[in-house]
């Protein structure tokens, strides 16, 4: 068996990938819905959890624009519901306080803090989503040496350009770059279309229905996996990554 080159940089999916996000949203709408309740209640008595949803993914088809910042769409999903029964939509920017704080509170796979911690002692990190989560919030972005997300980059996954603007963080060629995450198309395919390696992250045991579309290089259920994985099916790495200097922020594009 051939060995590779250990990858010289190792990309990140996030939702769904270092943490589950179903259970997030879920709880992050019901506490928005009750601070509705309490403060703008013509709102709640209007719409439901579920009824915002359907105006906000109509306004999306409308509107695709919004499909590279979902916290765009929910702030213009609530001005339009907040001026259709006359509430002070003024208070639509308190309302996102509170959501995008539930939204934050993400619980970690438990392999995601230690293996992170492994492979960066051996590669450089970052990540690359079309999500919205706050890595400082979240006590991650000591992790990422660059970090790219979709609503600030201009374009999502699997756009070619933003897993190139990964790369180009990191200061690394795509051909020595290895992207995670956990959707075959957005992911997968969109990195190894872009010129990286790919990993699927399949948590839950996903049977691969697009195996004639989407190959990836590896599939794994954890960082753990990973590691084996790269330890197993590469060369040692020469030398270690190189790291921003002290007291450095991580990039952010």
């Amino acid at each position: 068996m051939t060995r590779h080159p250990w990858p010289k940089a190792v990309l990140f999916d996030l939702d769904d990938t270092l943490w589950p996000i179903v259970p997030v949203i879920r709880a992050a709408e019901t506490i928005l819905y009750t601070w509705l309740q309490q403060h703008a209640p013509r709102v709640a008595e209007r719409f439901t959890i579920d009824s915002l949803r359907q105006a906000r993914l109509e306004l999306l088809a409308r509107e695709p624009r919004y499909g590279i910042d979902l916290s765009a769409l929910r702030h213009a999903g609530l001005i339009a519901a907040f001026e259709q029964v006359g509430e002070d939509v003024a208070r639509v920017d308190e309302a996102m306080v509170v959501f995008v704080a539930a939204r934050n509170a993400v619980t970690l796979y438990d392999d995601v803090a230690p293996g992170l911690a492994r492979l960066r002692q051996r590669a450089l990190l970052g990540s690359v989503t079309n999500g919205v989560a706050d890595l400082v919030t979240i006590g991650l972005a000591d992790q990422f040496q660059a970090s790219v997300a979709a609503r600030d980059f201009g374009a999502a996954k699997p756009d070619p350009g933003i897993f190139l603007a990964g790369c180009a963080a990191l200061g690394v060629l795509p051909a020595d770059t290895l992207y995670v995450g956990d959707d075959l198309l957005l992911d997968v395919q969109g990195a190894q279309q872009a010129g990286l390696r790919a990993a699927w992250m399949n948590r839950s045991g996903k049977i691969n229905e697009l195996a004639d579309q989407v190959r990836p290089d590896v599939e794994v259920n954890s960082i753990d996996a990973l590691l084996d994985w790269l330890d197993a099916a590469h060369e040692p790495s020469q030398e270690p990554p190189h790291e921003l200097p002290h007291g450095s922020a991580p990039m952010r594009v």
